[in-house]
């Protein structure tokens, strides 16, 4: 296995960093992150700075790339507006994709990331558990185009590609918009230090409709089996941690994990609340020796929001990965118990 070389591009987002981590402990894979800025982390990865947006800048950078066999599609440009992300996110694709494939001679499989926003999840209500095989919601979606324009590129070309659709990805990164974890333990660390019970801040129907969530690294091992499996070849798959929950069980849980009394419901915009506690925060990271990682990029409080108020089951169905033989799975309550253990051991929160 020497002699694969992947490249993952927005390798510093929550999908990219957990697999390039888990890459790095699972394989001898020489290994290229595509960023615009440095890893914040130790890694032994190569990593090259480069604006995917700038066509002229991806193909000078990547020219040089001639030997890569795997190519990890994890990017993400935000945009004001729904419509407005289809343009910039086909463009981060292609002009990753294109020149990579054009100079290496030995590229073997891309895959990319996706979202169960295909299914029209952050819409309202939609058809549970959603499948592969359910169409998208009214376009645009720019998964569906990242999707679409990837199959017809793919076709008469030796290399195969994969998609996954995961839900509510949870790990750790700096900088990433799409973080629940570190959004609900920087939460729950707030509420602590300002002497309050640990309440939901989202609303009540959220509170006990059935929820999923993707464990980082379970999605980068099955990032890796996608991108080495014939079975995955040319195929697209749901993958979550494979249970549901319901926000209500799991919230006396987590208020556990921080030594905390549980609250019951108060709806809030923590986009707002939360706007005015970095003085508070940065007084915190003194206080308990925290890492001084900047309050706004530690998290996006707007996605915090969209995930505590869906007011609506938000499930998937996983049959067909697993049939295909990917079989790993995780307990999504122990996920996130361990999730805010590793963010202290990390001194990310107190």
């Amino acid at each position: 296995m020497a002699n694969k070389k992947a490249v993952i591009v927005g390798a510093l987002g929550v999908i990219g960093r957990n697999l390039l981590l888990w890459l790095e402990r699972n394989t001898d894979w020489q290994l290229v992150g595509l960023a615009r800025r440095a890893p914040d982390f130790a890694t032994r990865a190569r990593f090259v700075s480069v604006d995917l947006l700038d066509r002229a800048d991806a193909e000078a950078k990547l020219a040089e790339l001639e030997d890569v066999t795997h190519v990890f599609y994890a990017a993400f440009q935000p945009a004001p507006t729904w419509a407005g992300h289809d343009a910039p996110n086909l463009a981060l694709l292609r002009n990753s994709v294109e020149p990579i494939a054009a100079t290496s001679e030995v590229l073997e499989h891309v895959h990319l990331v996706e979202g169960t926003k295909i299914y029209g999840s952050h819409l309202g209500p939609f058809k549970t558990p959603a499948k592969e095989s359910d169409p998208p919601h009214m376009l645009p979606n720019f998964y569906h185009t990242q999707e679409t324009w990837l199959r017809r590129f793919r076709q008469g070309r030796p290399w195969s590609f994969s998609a996954l659709r995961p839900q509510t990805v949870c790990g750790f990164s700096v900088g990433s918009p799409m973080n629940l974890a570190v959004g609900l333990a920087v939460y729950a660390a707030i509420s602590k230090e300002l002497g309050l019970p640990l309440r939901y801040p989202g609303t009540e129907k959220a509170f006990r409709s059935l929820y999923q969530v993707t464990d980082s690294e379970l999605l980068a091992a099955c990032m890796h089996w996608c991108a080495t499996s014939p079975a995955a070849r040319d195929e697209v798959f749901n993958i979550t941690n494979t249970d549901y929950f319901r926000w209500e069980n799991l919230w006396p849980r987590f208020a556990r994990c921080f030594e905390m009394e549980p609250g019951g419901v108060q709806t809030i915009r923590l986009a707002e609340f939360m706007a005015d506690k970095g003085p508070l925060w940065a007084e915190m990271q003194k206080k308990y020796d925290l890492v001084p990682i900047p309050y706004e990029q530690l998290v996006s409080w707007p996605f915090v929001d969209y995930c505590l108020t869906r007011d609506y089951d938000v499930m998937t169905d996983t049959i067909k990965i697993r049939k295909a033989g990917f079989h790993l799975c995780e307990d999504s309550e122990e996920m996130f118990a361990r999730l805010f253990a590793e963010f202290r051991r990390m001194r990310v929160i107190p």
